[in-house]
């Protein structure tokens, strides 16, 4: 079982910066992918970025790169989402996914979300 919870969500102005954390409670981080997937209202949940245990392969929807780097610091049990030049469209709840599959970028196939963080940019 992994306990994910995200911080770092918040009102930002169009153009502005923000980074998300995420902690999960496992004795195994290391073992696991981790992903952030965001909702907005009225929307389905849909793939962010995603980071393979060792860091060193990382996946992003097309919408984001560029923008968002994805990181993790495998001896806090953390994973980070920075983003930048952030648009309106970034408006959404953004969750903290884990799971021992990697590369997973469907939602319903990952097995631990956390409770989500709102980010909110404003135009």
């Amino acid at each position: 079982q992994v306990q994910l919870v995200e911080s770092g969500g918040g009102l930002v102005q169009a153009g502005g910066s923000l980074r998300l954390s995420c902690a999960a409670s496992t004795r195994t981080f290391v073992i696991y992918y981790m992903g952030w997937f965001r909702q907005a209202p009225g929307k389905a949940r849909e793939f962010v970025a995603g980071i393979n245990w060792s860091g060193v392969s990382t996946y992003y929807a097309d919408s984001v790169k560029g923008r968002f780097t994805i990181s993790r610091d495998n001896a806090k049990n953390t994973v980070y989402l920075q983003m930048s030049s952030l648009k309106p469209d970034d408006t959404a709840v953004y969750y903290c996914a884990a799971d021992r599959v990697p590369a997973i970028t469907t939602p319903t196939d990952i097995h631990y979300w956390g409770q989500g963080t709102q980010v909110t940019v404003s135009s």
